[in-house]
């Protein structure tokens, strides 16, 4: 299959101070490669689209995402979406990326939104999902402030459906996160593990198409190398994205 995700990627500008000099580094970063190996792994195609290059590329409608079978956003706020550079440099009207994304979804598409800083409402409620036509797509309903939730002593998902198809084969207790962005699961949501008192991963069908929520990171730092390490790692990835495709 063809898999799009959006995001998953920073640069770092570090001020240097020696006493009375100072100078400036930047260091440019993804975090991506663990799930995309899982993914590259299971035969799909991966195309990858870093958070700098995500405002001028994007697909702009249903469409165009349609050459996709399943779309994915992590640690990509709204913004990069909302505003286009023709929008934000230009004045210019351009389409609403969000709702494009909802249609494709009711059209038959199928779409993931991985947690992080940038995603759901995220840090400072800077992402800015709730209340989006993304929103509406998701199985979840967001919080309007800051909705992560820090844990740095880690905690252990638990599966609640052990037999979904996404949760097939997966033994034993889930390794520990570190943190996971809060979101009540709506009642037609399918919750399939929670953490804490909350929805972990929800699912559902939404229309033609299908759509899931994941409260914690693909990658660092939610994602410790106890998680990336295990050994269904893979699998969980490959099984999700095939139920999200209806395969």
């Amino acid at each position: 299959m063809e898999v799009l995700i959006a995001g998953e990627s920073w640069i770092t500008h570090s001020i240097h101070i020696k006493g009375f000099d100072s100078f400036t580094t930047s260091t440019y970063e993804e975090g991506l490669q663990w799930l995309r190996a899982a993914l590259e792994k299971a035969g799909h195609v991966v195309h990858f689209l870093p958070n700098h290059l995500v405002a001028r590329e994007f697909p702009t409608t249903a469409k165009e995402l349609a050459a996709y079978q399943v779309v994915m956003l992590s640690d990509c706020g709204s913004n990069n979406l909302l505003l286009h550079p023709d929008t934000f440099g230009k004045s210019m009207r351009t389409p609403n990326r969000l709702s494009a994304i909802r249609d494709y979804v009711a059209g038959g598409g199928s779409f993931l939104m991985i947690g992080g800083y940038m995603t759901f409402q995220g840090i400072d409620g800077t992402a800015r999902y709730h209340g989006t036509a993304v929103e509406d797509a998701l199985p979840i309903v967001m919080q309007a402030t800051d909705d992560r939730m820090e844990i740095p002593q880690g905690m252990n998902p638990v599966a609640r459906q052990p037999k979904h198809p996404i949760l097939k084969g997966i033994k034993g207790e889930w390794p520990v996160f570190l943190g996971y962005n809060r979101f009540n699961a709506r009642p037609e949501g399918d919750v399939l593990l929670t953490i804490g008192d909350d929805p972990f991963l929800v699912v559902w069908d939404y229309h033609k198409g299908r759509a899931a929520a994941f409260a914690s990171d693909c990658g660092p730092h939610w994602g410790p190398p106890e998680y990336l390490n295990w050994k269904y790692h893979d699998l969980f990835w490959a099984q999700l994205v095939r139920w999200l495709a209806w395969q």
